[in-house]
């Protein structure tokens, strides 16, 4: 990318490592309002439109649901490569998830989701702190969490055919265990891949670590508006 998000330092050319994390949550803080607006848009004005998907129209949730799996894969090789085009990406597949995202919300009553999204920033918010500051080498735990969590694709898979309500709160249950996790992880990454890089690290690493921890952040939203939000669903 030609502009920076922040400036770098006149005499190294390096960006600290304090500023790296800013860029980085900057991006996660902007993805996820871009979905909350989306989403709240999306509910408010086009409420009847999303019923009647749910209704009579679920084979749209899968193909929007494989667009985003395409988006992701595009995205992660293109933000490594510092393409023009990964800032962009990122803000077009916010915009894609928030609107998908409301075939979940749909579901909830407001204040379910309200309690859930609190809890998860401030679940988020902790996380983050530990994976910056611990002392400990996360990697075993991260490769364990990425390990879990495609087996709870595969379960999540399965459960669209059984649809198991036991199965869903369990799949819900390990899927905060695995996103909390990997948060912590993500965050011990960002200063792994700085100093490996030299302090050279460019806007498109930035992209790159903030879709992890957006992916992380709305996954772990959604598996605890599942958890806590049983008593609040509008079924």
């Amino acid at each position: 990318m030609d502009n920076q998000i922040f400036e770098t330092n006149q005499h190294t050319g390096k960006f600290s490592l304090a500023d790296f994390f800013a860029r980085i949550y900057a991006l996660v803080g902007m993805g996820i309002a871009v979905s909350a607006v989306v989403a709240f848009i999306t509910l408010t004005m086009f409420a009847d439109s999303i019923s009647a998907i749910l209704t009579g129209n679920t084979w749209l949730l899968f193909v929007l649901w494989i667009l985003e799996m395409v988006l992701v894969v595009a995205l992660a090789p293109m933000a490594r490569k510092n393409s023009p085009m990964a800032l962009p990406a990122f803000i077009a597949f916010s915009a894609l998830n928030g609107f998908t995202l409301t075939f979940t919300l749909a579901y909830f009553e407001l204040s379910s989701i309200a309690i859930a999204f609190a809890i998860t920033a401030g679940m988020f918010f902790a996380l983050s702190i530990f994976g910056k500051t611990t002392k400990r080498d996360l990697s075993g735990m991260g490769k364990a969490m990425f390990a879990a969590l495609i087996g709870i694709i595969i379960a999540s898979v399965v459960n669209l055919f059984v649809g198991s309500s036991g199965m869903d709160f369990m799949i819900s249950i390990l899927s905060v265990i695995v996103f909390s996790g990997l948060i912590a992880w993500d965050n011990q990454r960002i200063e792994t891949l700085y100093h490996q890089n030299n302090g050279n690290v460019t806007d498109g690493w930035a992209v790159s670590m903030a879709l992890s921890l957006y992916l992380d952040f709305i996954n772990l939203f959604i598996s605890i508006l599942r958890i806590f939000g049983i008593g609040g669903s509008k079924d």
